[in-house]
């Protein structure tokens, strides 16, 4: 609006200006959707009242002109500028077009998959677009499943997954595809690469933030870890990072899923022994309870997606 009142401020100053103005004013008034909103809402405004709404006439104009172009220095970019009627007075609106309104709607999706370590287009990951084969059936139907149970009843506790198989089959992909789903029904997710979390915690403590992240990702509505296994833990970080989310999301009954190489059996025993070369059975049994209780086992088999690429 700033612009549109400095061009009409600039025309008053220039000593033809009523010319000038006039002229400028008849190709306003010549423009067929100002001819229609005068046409239909000519009971409700007097030549006087038109008169004084020239300034909102020329910058619907100005700005319709602008729009069409898709030029940058429109008021409102992304709006679309219309005429309302406003007492016996003119005034122009701007109303959010579809493409405007959509790409609002996937930011407010995306906004609600938090990823961390993850690849970058795991957010944009489509159900539809994972390949059916046989081995990812199951899988498959058991996110399926998972997503209609927790849409229908949000507040029950629903178990997650626990994807197990080689790599590249599709493990994290799936797990991004629940959590699009998710989001697009308002839920949002947390999505981890498990590995490089250890080793932030670590850094963390220095920081002495180590609290502050064990409490985001424990309290998540919905927490994804991915590659669980995929390097030997310390005792800190399986029995006071790793078992302290699982413990409070098993309390709390939180849906919580896992991708691994390593079937759970193969975890436990993977788990039983620390960095150090520690044998620890009992606590890597208590960890693997506090999965077993949380996810549901689910086999993944295919080719490696990942070597063909």
């Amino acid at each position: 609006m700033e612009d549109v009142g400095k061009n009409l401020k600039q025309l008053m100053n220039h000593k033809n200006y009523r010319v000038r103005y006039e002229e400028m004013m008849d190709e306003v008034l010549k423009d067929s959707d100002v001819q229609n909103f005068l046409e239909t809402h000519s009971d409700k405004l007097s030549s006087e009242e038109i008169e004084r709404s020239y300034a909102k006439l020329y910058e619907f104009v100005q700005e319709k002109q602008k729009f069409l172009v898709n030029d940058p220095t429109m008021i409102a970019p992304g709006y679309e500028p219309h005429l309302s009627l406003n007492f016996h007075s003119i005034d122009v609106t701007y109303v959010p077009t579809k493409e405007l309104l959509k790409r609002r709607r996937q930011e407010e999706i995306i906004g609600r998959i938090q990823t961390i370590n993850m690849p970058k287009d795991i957010q944009k990951a489509r159900l539809e677009d994972l390949d059916q084969t046989a081995g990812r059936g199951p899988a498959i139907i058991a996110a399926i499943d998972f997503l209609e149970a927790y849409q229908d009843e949000p507040k029950d506790f629903h178990k997650g997954l626990y994807l197990v198989g080689s790599f590249g089959v599709g493990k994290t992909y799936l797990l991004g595809a629940i959590a699009k789903e998710l989001a697009e029904s308002g839920y949002p997710t947390t999505l981890l690469h498990f590995p490089s979390f250890a080793v932030d915690m670590k850094q963390a403590i220095a920081k002495d933030q180590v609290g502050e992240k064990l409490a985001t990702l424990k309290k998540a509505p919905v927490l994804m870890l991915d590659d669980i296994g995929a390097d030997a833990m310390s005792s800190w970080i399986r029995d006071d990072i790793f078992g302290v989310i699982l413990q409070y999301r098993m309390q709390e009954e939180l849906p919580t899923f896992f991708t691994s190489n390593f079937t759970m059996d193969e975890l436990e025993k993977h788990l039983s022994v620390t960095q150090r070369g520690e044998e620890e059975p009992l606590k890597a049994k208590r960890i693997m309870e506090r999965i077993r209780y949380l996810t549901k086992e689910v086999e993944m088999t295919g080719r490696n997606r990942r070597k063909d690429s």
